[in-house]
């Protein structure tokens, strides 16, 4: 992973050098403030845009009175906890009915075609019936999530050892978003802005510079604003999903 990430960056960087002049001008740059632009970028994505993560589902195995538990660092954020059986309080499900979330896809497509069981309302009695006989029996647990640390914290004692399914958000990796073809491109030029605010920042210091035919003057304030406006565009396109985000759907209840 750590190779795919090095030859992702590397090729990201060479793209940069080249749209900054590099070859035909020195560029005041080195590769430390490469990486302090990528970094930049990524934490403004991954901080506004949907596609940043994607959703997973994951099993964990709850110890008897153990409520806490660390989870990957690449879950950012937990769902839902269902336990695998219904109406049973040990681990292994006796006297329950087994509850497999993955398993009830097919069950919901076959009860919302209309040629089989009755179409939507008999979908919409069975949903209802199963959501009830959940909160009743607990096929739900409780739980909170602190993103900082990644520990997930069951609010009940365990009373045994139980499988559990996890349905969570994980970050996406640095190399998958730079190697998409809606995240990459947002990624390539919010870096390029920001490496051109770095420039404009640093010839900005001097405003003119003396030379043998008089003194020239710097471009450092103009490629400042024309940065910062490239940036805002970007940001803002964000919200109108340009890089592949899902955007908010209907919802009908």
């Amino acid at each position: 992973m750590s190779t795919q990430l090095d030859t992702a960056k590397q090729k990201l960087f060479n793209y940069i050098r080249k749209m900054l002049g590099d070859g035909m001008i020195d560029v005041e740059l080195d590769v430390d403030h490469y990486e302090v632009a990528l970094e930049k970028a990524l934490g403004k994505y991954r901080q506004r845009a949907e596609n940043s993560v994607e959703e997973s589902y994951a099993f964990l195995e709850l110890q008897e009175d153990v409520n806490d538990y660390i989870l990957p660092d690449e879950i950012q954020s937990v769902k839902e906890v269902f336990r695998r059986s219904i109406g049973s309080r040990t681990g292994g499900g006796e006297g329950g009915t087994i509850f497999e979330p993955f398993n009830l896809a097919y069950t919901n497509t076959y009860l919302l075609s209309s040629t089989q069981m009755g179409g939507l309302a008999t979908y919409y009695a069975f949903a209802g019936h199963q959501e009830l006989v959940g909160r009743m029996f607990g096929s739900f647990i409780n739980f909170k999530f602190d993103p900082v640390n990644h520990k997930l914290t069951i609010m009940q004692r365990p009373r045994t050892n139980e499988d559990v399914m996890i349905a969570c958000y994980n970050k996406r990796p640095d190399f998958v978003l730079l190697g998409d073809p809606y995240a990459g491109q947002w990624l390539k030029d919010y870096t390029l802005a920001t490496c051109k605010y770095m420039i404009g920042e640093a010839r900005g210091k001097f405003a003119t510079i003396s030379t043998p035919q008089g003194g020239t003057s710097l471009n450092g304030d103009a490629l400042k604003a024309d940065a910062q406006g490239e940036m805002e565009k970007l940001e803002q396109d964000l919200s109108t999903y340009v890089d592949g985000s899902t955007p908010l759907s209907f919802v009908i209840g």
